[in-house]
């Protein structure tokens, strides 16, 4: 199903409006899978002192079930995938809706940080088939232009979890227990697979389906990683992700241990900052037809580089006090806002660049990375005198990440180009 373009002369346009039509609904069922994922990690970010305080554990150990779940979504892709590739989009996508619902509901009687952890992790495992089978989708529906355009409604939609995700955990608290959040996040896995099986139709016929055999697998993955114009904007995305998730496991502690603020005030900050993302991914959605794939993706790394930057110069000067917290929102406004150019122009040269029949498994591949990097690389914030993040140690593997996110890009960008030529 491509794009659907203006009516022709003399063109029925109800065609056009159902085909229209069909798309936006094609986005919000996408989007209600995508957004489980960062609804999971954002919902409870609020509660983490309190979480910790309750388990009688640390704060470190806490942020250690946000990087769970990233590293179980990193490894549930590299198995979702493949086996979307085999067995159509469907089945495994509402097999790993149903499995994450029943986590969520394990997690809400946990005894204990390493139960919590275990679960989360799970959590991530079955979390994965909404994020890599929607992109999957996608590629199977869309190319060039018209992919890159629906990646970015997607995003706009998507947007919306990470925007309400900390302000919802925040007034969570307000009226329960941080249980709470998981008993919301089971409800949502319950309305997703309802959405899914009435909703979504199968993508992939079977005609275009692979076996799965361990040698094909290998040598398709094996195919993927010296094709530089794969791994080149996958890195680049796995890598920009691990800069955004550094911000989102750290700033909820930092925000309230080093800066004061309370619960609802982190809420609103990352709500006004998360505004930044979804104008972030309209805006390039304006640019595309106008402004090559690769050049608007150049503008938002350049972005998040320059936001890295002052993040570095307002941490060297050890700002301090409840007045450095708005022009903290505006560093990483500016950082949310580049992302929401990096996020669709990376994935989309990447997923463009293959063909429908392996779209699963470079979705996989795209999204185990992404996880694993942006889970691996963030958890580095922490790791400090005290065990917990701070501005410096932010600002320190943010821009580390940020000038290696531009080099990848940069680099494997040349290559991509000498080899087409």
């Amino acid at each position: 199903m491509p794009a659907a373009p203006p009516p022709a002369p003399g063109a029925d346009p109800g065609r056009g409006a159902g085909r229209r039509r069909r798309t936006a609904v094609l986005v919000l069922v996408l989007a209600t899978l995508t957004a489980t994922g960062p609804l999971a990690t954002d919902l409870y970010l609020p509660a983490f002192p309190v979480i910790a305080e309750d388990l009688g554990s640390t704060e470190a150990q806490i942020q250690l079930t946000l990087t769970a779940i990233m590293l179980g979504m990193a490894v549930g892709q590299l198995v979702i995938g493949p086996l979307s590739d085999a067995l159509g989009r469907r089945r495994p996508l509402l097999v790993g809706v149903a499995v994450f619902a029943l986590a969520s509901l394990a997690c809400m009687v946990v005894p204990s940080a390493g139960v919590f952890t275990g679960l989360r992790f799970v959590q991530g495992v079955a979390g994965a088939a909404g994020a890599v089978i929607s992109r999957a989708v996608v590629r199977d529906m869309f190319e060039g232009d018209d992919a890159a355009r629906f990646f970015s409604r997607l995003m706009l939609v998507t947007g919306l979890a990470p925007l309400l995700g900390p302000v919802l955990g925040g007034q969570l608290l307000r009226v329960g227990p941080w249980q709470l959040s998981f008993a919301v996040l089971a409800a949502v896995a319950v309305t997703s697979w309802v959405v899914v099986f009435f909703g979504l139709p199968e993508s992939l016929p079977s005609g275009r389906r692979r076996p799965l055999r361990a040698r094909s697998l290998a040598q398709t993955v094996g195919g993927l990683l010296r094709d530089v114009r794969f791994i080149g904007p996958a890195l680049t995305l796995g890598l920009s992700f691990g800069a955004m998730f550094t911000y989102i496991s750290s700033f909820s502690f930092v925000s309230q241990n080093e800066f004061g603020a309370s619960a609802q005030q982190f809420s609103l900050m990352f709500a006004v900052n998360t505004v930044g993302l979804l104008l972030g991914t309209q805006v390039n959605a304006y640019l595309i037809g106008r402004v090559e794939t690769p050049r608007r993706l150049a503008g938002g790394l350049t972005g998040m580089l320059a936001a890295v930057a002052v993040l570095g110069v307002l941490a060297a000067a050890g700002v301090s006090g409840a007045w450095a917290l708005p022009v903290l929102t505006a560093v990483f406004w500016t950082l949310m806002f580049s992302v929401g150019f990096v996020f669709p122009n990376a994935t989309t040269l990447a997923i463009s660049s293959q063909s429908p029949s392996v779209a699963g498994t470079a979705s996989a591949l795209m999204g185990s990375m992404q996880f694993a990097l942006g889970g691996g690389l963030s958890s580095l914030a922490g790791m400090t005198a005290t065990g917990q993040a701070s501005l410096a140690s932010m600002a320190v593997v943010m821009s580390g990440i940020a000038v290696a996110a531009a080099a990848v890009f940069a680099v494997t960008a040349r290559r991509a180009a000498r080899t087409a030529a």
